[in-house]
């Protein structure tokens, strides 16, 4: 089983989503991050004054999947997600060694 997680812009989410329900993805988490990369922040204009935003709103995807499905999940998040512009974001894939439903007491691959 492999974890993907991607940072996203928060208006991409609709759009990555249908892209891995439609692969068959049976569940992900989205939690709201801040942070910044090579974005490194920008500046806004609050009632005239400038400031500067050092940390960028951004979602958090992470959907467990089965190893097979590691490349197309992927493809998938950077496709949908993509603008071309600076901040996009990035995706990272982990390996998980074990997973349990906790209602049924389901594991690995079924508990997905």
């Amino acid at each position: 089983m492999k974890c993907v997680m991607a940072v996203i812009k928060p208006f991409k989410l609709d759009e990555v989503r249908e892209s891995l329900l439609a692969l068959g993805a049976s569940g992900l988490t989205v939690s709201e991050v801040r942070g910044f990369g090579r974005q490194k922040g920008h500046t806004e204009i609050y009632r005239g004054a400038e400031y500067e935003v050092s940390f960028v709103p951004k979602l958090k995807i992470e959907v467990v999947i089965a190893d097979e499905l590691e490349e197309q999940v992927v493809e998938a998040i950077r496709a949908s997600a993509s603008t071309g512009q600076i901040g996009d974001g990035k995706i990272f894939v982990f390996g998980i060694d074990a997973a349990m439903r906790i209602r049924t007491g389901e594991s690995g691959a079924e508990a997905l």
